[in-house]
């Protein structure tokens, strides 16, 4: 089969183009509805490589009585022998002629992006000595990966002459050289990386800043990349990761934080400027609020265990207490657990708690007690697919509360067993 003439090459802003179809092939059922693969003689379609997505739009063909057919293309990618191929769900027979009609936003959102990406890993090997070892173009965001340490005091100085750079508007250009010549411009310093394959080489210029080799599409001028955003940097396995968005994706970006800043301003009751000072000063309350809250649960929990001690007497030697609520958190129960078993002498205790679900169980006792409390727990949730326990004075677990009643008239068998046993 033919190779696929590739439009984007040389026209990068081809929104449509006539083709013939070369060949369909069918891949299978997804969602239970068949797709195919579709082969054209030559295409705009830009297929997934080198960090940049695929394009999307669809194919036209006109019956002979005239009527249209509008084909969605789902997704475009290269095989290994270079062809090119057009995810659909509906077929075309082999030599019928089409019109690809290209999803220009989606196309010069990834133009702009790529060629962002360019210049601003230029600039970062050019300002920083930090070479681009990875990019990834996303949906909502791009990335670079640079192999160097911590850059975050450098962003905003890089950011600045990237977009110094734009505003001139400096000529980006494509050309294709033979391989022989670009291993001789590699080996000068003109040229940064070459792809490991053979055949001529396409090139990508930014007058007078950057020169590299890249199948992309890319805009004519750097105006046109609209302008660049630095977003934050992490640390990767391979140096550090730097997130950008340029054009259009900048201005979504910065109207947002701006929407952002707005509703924090009304809910602070601060200018803008005052905003971290703000939010230093929320966080500072709410931890002592947090410790506050802390003690008065405390405080809670030890006349509330006091109060259980009071309320159930010991009968021949022992104390059960079985209480459950719907007020009272994971957290809370298991804090009087540890009071209860800690003031309250031949004490055995079982409380849930029915806050959420799955609801949450603590079964605990008083070291004085011979009384395996992580083992009858973990075999009574056993019982119905659940796990849980814990040690012998302290266990606990969770179950749906529809399950609750059942586990919890299980469990309390199983202690009144255990309890005669040891007797």
């Amino acid at each position: 089969m033919t190779a696929t003439e590739r439009l984007y090459y040389t026209d990068s802003f081809l929104k449509t183009f006539p083709a013939v179809v070369t060949d369909v092939r069918e891949l299978g059922s997804t969602e239970g509805e068949a797709t195919w693969q579709i082969a054209l003689d030559r295409t705009a379609f830009y297929p997934t490589s080198g960090g940049q997505p695929f394009d999307t739009g669809f194919l036209r063909a006109v019956s002979r009585g005239g009527v249209s057919l509008d084909i969605p293309i789902e997704s475009v990618e290269e095989d290994e022998q270079g062809q090119i191929w057009h995810f659909v769900r509906k077929p075309l027979a082999v030599a019928t002629s089409v019109e690809g009609h290209i999803e220009w936003p989606r196309r010069f959102d990834h133009m702009q992006q790529h060629t962002g990406q360019h210049l601003l890993s230029a600039i970062f090997l050019r300002e920083l000595n930090a070479p681009t070892v990875s990019f990834h173009l996303g949906e909502c965001v791009s990335t670079i990966d640079l192999a160097l340490g911590p850059v975050a005091h450098r962003l905003e100085h890089v950011e600045r002459i990237v977009n110094e750079i734009i505003a001139e508007d400096l000529p980006v250009s494509t050309r294709n050289i033979s391989r022989a010549e670009a291993e001789s411009m590699l080996a000068a310093g003109e040229l940064r990386k070459l792809p490991e394959r053979s055949g001529d080489i396409r090139i990508v210029e930014i007058d007078g800043i950057d020169r590299n080799a890249c199948g992309g599409t890319h805009v004519r001028s750097t105006g046109q990349i609209g302008a660049l955003l630095l977003r934050g940097n992490e640390k990767v396995s391979r140096g550090y990761r730097v997130e950008f968005l340029c054009g259009l994706r900048a201005v979504r970006a910065a109207r947002a934080d701006a929407a952002i800043i707005t509703r924090a301003t009304a809910a602070l009751s601060v200018p803008a400027p005052d905003i971290p000072s703000a939010l230093e000063r929320l966080k500072s309350d709410s931890k002592a609020a947090a410790k506050d809250r802390q003690h008065l649960c405390e405080e809670l929990a030890d006349y509330h265990a006091a109060r259980l001690a009071v309320e159930v007497p010991i009968e021949r030697g022992l104390r059960f207490l079985d209480r459950s609520w719907k007020d009272r958190d994971a957290g809370y129960i298991k804090l009087l657990a540890s009071r209860v078993t800690t003031a309250a002498p031949s004490t055995i205790l079982l409380f849930c708690s029915e806050s959420a679900d799955p609801a949450s169980i603590v079964l605990a006792r008083n070291l004085d007690i011979n009384l395996d409390c992580g083992r009858i727990l973990k075999e009574a949730l056993a019982q119905l697919g659940l796990r849980g326990g814990g040690s012998p004075d302290f266990a606990q677990g969770e179950a749906p509360l529809l399950e609750l009643p059942a586990l919890r008239g299980s469990l309390v068998a199983a202690i009144r067993s255990a309890v005669a046993e040891a007797r």
